[in-house]
């Protein structure tokens, strides 16, 4: 059997890594370090709380549609060019967006930042399993997985003390330095690739990006809109469904489709795609509920908040580091996953016993707990699902892999906030059905029904509590589905020893 190489050689690895991982962190932080400066940036900008929502949705809208032309385009001017291109374009729209007078500006700006970014995070998957030799996958998956896994930790705490110390406007200018760093040490490290030049399938791309671009307006804007009470909401899912269609049906019969479907065939890789889609689920839905459970009901302020999240981030910076050791001295992945995944369900459980009332300890160990198990998760499945694609398809199919990763997290935030809103009403509606003035037990001082002040005070006091059982059967739908994954375990096939030579075979 003729050998086939399995990575390149550089000649500065250290440098290559670090600025890749760089990239990587810068892309993936902006995805949520926008978030607690919304207040501010709607004043400065005179926006309605209705358009200063597009700050996020325009953002998330931009780099889910440009995600999946990662593999054209590497091919077409080569991953080298294209990383650069996107590193530059990247950092010159932060300071457009850091220096925006208006909210069209800024939406605008935003948008240029999802387009540019989108193919930031898979080239840099893609380049670090292509530059490290496949015993060393899972080490360098560690590494690309600190970037992914703690940025959108980081994000929050980092945009709350920007803005709390600075302004709104340096949540984005804080991107310069970085991407100038970035840039440098990617021109000076990552070697020239081949390009190849093919046509570019415009229809396929029409038709996927009007699906995923409904999709995530469908599931950003749901919750706000009533979901199909709303017009806007029927045509977006009447385009996303029809998006999808178009698609499958071209893909099926183009020579040369925009995104190649039949990716999907291998099976190692399907069971990443579907591990990383439950993850996108657990990891960001948990990220948007606790921190306006820590602020609303627990009465932390927002830099408290952010304090008290980082632990979290620890967890799987431990996890990473521990896990690439145990991957490359020959430890099955699946029992890391599934070790993982039991971390990950004893933490929600714990998270679904939390009160209002509680010291910060439970909501710390908590924290690390899940920052373990995800860590756990996250570098065996994106290890396993590229262990028996070729090299060739590795930039398509990290753009495939991101793609879900990102859809996961867009149904989970959207699931949890639905979930949240409308349980919060049935239980306060609930609650309150049982206060009358016969029947039930003698109300705490400040409490009177009688008095104007005291009615008030008490429904406040149901508010809350009906928040808080919203946000614990939140945690606990969580908990279920990070359990439901773990059968999932069996599409994965037994891969080989770190130790035992592999050679990639494009008939997979």
């Amino acid at each position: 059997m003729t050998a086939v190489a399995t990575h390149r050689q550089v000649s500065n690895l250290p440098l290559l890594v670090f600025s890749v991982m760089l990239a990587t962190m810068m892309q993936v932080i902006d995805t949520t370090i926008a978030n607690v400066a919304l207040p501010d940036m709607q004043g400065s900008l005179s926006a309605t709380q209705d358009q200063i929502s597009w700050v996020l949705t325009s953002y998330i809208v931009a780099a889910a549609i440009a995600t999946p032309a990662t593999g054209w385009l590497a091919a077409k001017f080569g991953r080298r060019r294209l990383l650069a291109f996107a590193i530059g374009g990247f950092t010159v729209a932060s300071v457009l967006c850091g220096i925006a007078t208006d909210i069209g500006q800024m939406v605008a700006f935003r948008v240029l930042q999802g387009l540019f970014g989108a193919s930031l995070v898979p080239i840099s998957q893609s380049t670090l399993l292509d530059v490290f030799p496949r015993e060393k996958h899972g080490a360098a998956m560690a590494m690309w997985g600190m970037g992914v896994m703690v940025g959108p930790i980081l994000g929050p705490p980092l945009g709350g003390w920007l803005t709390d110390q600075y302004s709104w406007h340096w949540v984005f200018l804080i991107n310069v330095p970085v991407g100038i760093v970035a840039l440098i040490g990617v021109l000076s490290s990552m070697p020239a690739d081949d390009t190849r030049a093919f046509r570019f399938d415009w229809r396929g791309f029409v038709f996927l990006a009007a699906g995923i671009g409904a999709l995530q307006l469908f599931l950003d804007r749901g919750e706000q809109k009533d979901w199909f009470g709303s017009v806007e909401i029927q045509v977006e899912a009447a385009i996303a469904a029809l998006g999808f269609y178009l698609y499958w049906v071209h893909w099926r019969t183009a020579e040369r489709p925009f995104l190649d479907l039949g990716l999907f065939r291998d099976r190692s890789f399907f069971a990443g795609s579907l591990f990383i889609f439950v993850l996108g689920i657990v990891l960001f839905a948990t990220m948007a509920l606790l921190p306006p459970y820590l602020q609303s009901l627990m009465g932390y302020p927002v830099v408290t908040t952010g304090l008290l999240m980082a632990p979290r981030g620890v967890g799987t910076l431990v996890a990473m580091v521990l896990v690439g050791r145990l991957m490359a001295r020959g430890t099955d992945p699946r029992a890391l996953i599934f070790t993982g995944l039991a971390l990950t369900v004893v933490s929600l459980w714990q998270m679904a016993h939390f009160n209002a009332d509680m010291p910060a300890q439970p909501v710390i160990v908590a924290g690390v707990i899940q920052g373990l198990g995800l860590g756990l998760v996250f570098v065996p499945v994106s290890t396993i699902a590229y262990a028996t694609l070729p090299m060739a398809s590795r930039t398509e199919a990290a753009g495939m892999f991101s793609l879900m990763r990102n859809i996961g997290s867009s149904i989970g935030i959207s699931l949890v906030m639905t979930i949240l809103s409308r349980s919060t009403q049935l239980n306060h509606a609930e609650l309150a059905s049982r206060i009358t003035p016969f029947g039930h037990e003698p109300l705490p001082a400040g409490l009177d029904i009688a008095t104007t002040s005291g009615l008030a005070a008490l429904n406040g006091e149901i508010s809350r509590q009906a928040s808080a059982i919203a946000f614990l059967n939140d945690f606990w739908l969580m908990m279920i589905l990070s359990a439901a994954a773990i059968p999932l375990l069996l599409l994965f096939k037994r891969t080989p020893r770190a130790a035992a030579p592999a050679v990639p075979s494009a008939d997979h």
